[in-house]
């Protein structure tokens, strides 16, 4: 049944809500974008054509990669309800084309997705650190004196907004859309006072301004694309929060307030710099009156941290997406709200993020050097995202081939340009979310193969189900009283724990059941689909449950679903088998010695399946094993 979309007041307030969670990032880009063009290290001459020139190409960027791109065609990716590059690859790679053949080998599918992910992990620990260094930075403009508490305040905040991250976003969260309402507001009211005193800035929404721009500066101009881009960053949002909000609250907000306020705001900040070009060294504060400083200081504060939380919960819920489709180890997971199960924290992602996030504010010293690496990540996931969209037209929504290249070159010819000239700026900066993703994608890569070869390993070592029982009706063991729950990553074959247990303890429990739990390419799995449970016979049952990427398994959730299809297995008394492998680097092939030395240390630091799963400790026999990759 098609879930009802909302309406009315009920639309009025997720979009409301929208604003906090969905655009803070780009609604805090004005703090620092325009500066850029003409103040920053690829800086244009300040003339009236290049005013008009930059707006032109700022205005049309947000309707084209925006608001045509993203809302019109990328949150159409829908991943039952979910978006996001990760829900875009899972979707993907189940699709087919109208005639049942894959286009593209899954592999190639996977590893745009993979580091589509791992630029976004670059560009969470980039937008705290330019948002509220930038937001912080108003401070020279009123106290010029202020100057050397720029970087200590922004790193007070950042820690601040770290540290709370256990607490959860439920209360916060609640006063982030009304916080976004008045800056989206207030951008609106700045700008307006603007383009009142110089109404010749309107002329910039003829896109022939932004044409002659190139024409007239050729390679200065290009290069000027890079902050024009900073405009735009912040676009990924709407698809990655589509599953919090749906699609009309976020276009309804889009349309509504966020776009008019943007174009309002770059336009006033154009208005001031064509009649006061000292302003280009922070257009949008020297926008207000020297009584609304301070306030606007806060205000800007307050947004940029709105901007960062709402990115760091993104990283949250993209680790647990990549732990769940087995891209990186099991890590902790706590859930912050009993009512609202998107809402979690992650401590390791949390610290690493804000260790990240500070020595960047440290080592950048200020936004405008930021803005150099700010690019490069954002840049380079919207054309892998780009890639996907070209995919997914041709084997999930059967577009043609002329149809699904049209449509992809188009956005393709502009995203490319402002990756290229966002490449211009890795000696600068620029190669540090580059580093970043780097680094997470052979990690991520590596966990994923060694696993599979792992599994491999195992299986060479399986006892086929059928001898096992083969073998036990020939010798009968000693049956003891209760149930044993086995723990398998595959539904083939017999688990080794069982046989190691049987072959040192010479008995078998009177109920014996193979757990696997496997997580499938959507974000939500019915309850009716949860569990399967086959009978073998002998006393033996086959359980095979099954979660979507944004679920936790839980093991109280699975036992409820097999007492619903006759199989009672009673938490008390029950005795859960574990394999811990320890793993040991090899001449085997499959991987590189020194991936699997990387591999060998993941696993022993991994969160144990006790944990993950919420198995009751006391009741939990690990049976370990050693395992040459």
């Amino acid at each position: 049944m098609k879930k009802e979309e909302p309406r009315g007041r009920y639309l009025a307030g997720l979009a409301v809500a929208a604003l906090g969670v969905v655009y803070g990032d780009i609604g805090t880009s004005p703090l620092y974008a325009l500066r850029e063009a003409f103040h920053g290290p690829h800086a244009i001459a300040l003339t009236a054509g290049n005013v008009l020139g930059v707006l032109s190409l700022i205005l049309w960027s947000l309707v084209l990669v925006v608001s045509v791109k993203y809302l019109a065609f990328v949150m159409r990716a829908d991943n039952k309800g979910e978006g996001g590059i990760l829900a875009l690859m899972a979707l993907v790679n189940r699709g087919r084309t109208g005639t049942g053949q894959h286009l593209t080998p899954r592999r190639v599918v996977i590893v745009l997705g993979i580091f589509g992910a791992a630029l976004m992990y670059g560009d969470s620990v980039i937008t705290p650190a330019i948002s509220v260094l930038s937001a912080v930075e108003g401070l020279e403009v009123a106290a010029p004196a202020l100057r050397h508490w720029v970087i200590p305040l922004a790193i007070i905040i950042l820690v601040g907004l770290f540290f709370i991250q256990s607490r959860g976003t439920a209360s916060v969260g609640a006063m982030f859309g009304p916080v976004m309402l008045a800056w989206f507001t207030t951008l609106s009211l700045l700008g307006i006072v603007q383009i009142v005193a110089e109404p010749a800035v309107l002329a910039a929404v003829s896109p022939h301004h932004g044409v002659r721009f190139f024409v007239e500066n050729r390679g200065a101009g290009f290069l000027v694309l890079g902050a024009v881009f900073l405009a735009v960053t912040g676009g990924e949002a709407l698809y990655a929060d589509m599953g919090h909000f749906g699609v009309r609250p976020i276009r309804l907000a889009w349309f509504g307030l966020v776009l008019p306020s943007l174009v309002l705001n770059y336009f006033g900040q154009g208005a001031l710099l064509l009649r006061d070009p000292s302003a280009a060294v922070s257009p949008f504060f020297r926008m207000a009156p020297s009584w609304g400083l301070y306030p606007l200081v806060a205000l800007a504060a307050s947004a940029a941290v709105i901007a960062s939380q709402a990115v760091i919960s993104g990283a949250f819920s993209l680790t647990r997406q990549a732990v769940q489709l087995g891209y990186i180890p099991r890590v902790r997971i706590d859930h912050t709200s009993s009512r609202e199960m998107g809402q979690i924290y992650v401590p390791g992602a949390n610290w690493a993020l804000m260790l990240v996030t500070i020595a960047l504010v440290l080592g950048f010293g200020s936004s405008s050097r930021l803005a150099g690496a700010y690019g490069v990540a954002v840049s380079g996931e919207m054309v892998l995202t780009t890639l996907l969209l070209y995919l997914l037209t041709r084997q999930v929504w059967g577009w043609s081939l002329l149809r699904a290249g049209a449509l992809v070159a188009f956005f393709l010819v502009i995203e490319l340009a402002f990756l290229a000239a966002n490449a211009l700026k890795i000696p600068q900066g620029g190669w540090v979310p580059l580093a970043i993703a780097g680094a997470l994608y052979v990690l991520m890569t590596t966990w994923k193969r060694g696993r599979e070869i792992l599994s491999k390993r195992m299986l060479e070592k399986t006892v086929p189900l059928k001898l096992l029982l083969a073998d036990l009706a020939a010798e009968p063991p000693i049956r003891v009283p209760g149930t044993a729950v086995f723990m398998y990553g595959s539904a083939d074959g017999t688990p080794p724990a069982l046989i190691h247990n049987l072959a040192h303890n010479k008995v078998l429990h009177e109920k014996i059941v193979f757990l696997t739990v496997m997580t499938e390419d959507v974000p939500h799995v019915a309850a009716a689909e949860r569990v399967t449970v086959k009978r073998i016979g002998k006393g033996f049952h086959s359980v095979v449950a099954r979660y979507g990427f944004t679920e936790d398994p839980d093991i109280l959730d699975v036992l409820a679903a097999c007492k619903v299809q006759q199989l009672d297995i009673p938490i008390e008394g029950t005795t859960f088998f574990l394999g811990r492998e320890t793993v040991i680097a090899s001449e085997r092939p499959g991987m590189s010695l020194w991936r699997e030395s990387v591999f060998a240390f993941m696993t022993r630091n991994a969160l144990r399946a006790t944990a993950f799963f919420k198995i009751p400790p006391n009741q939990v026999f690990e049976v370990g094993a050693q395992v040459e990759l």
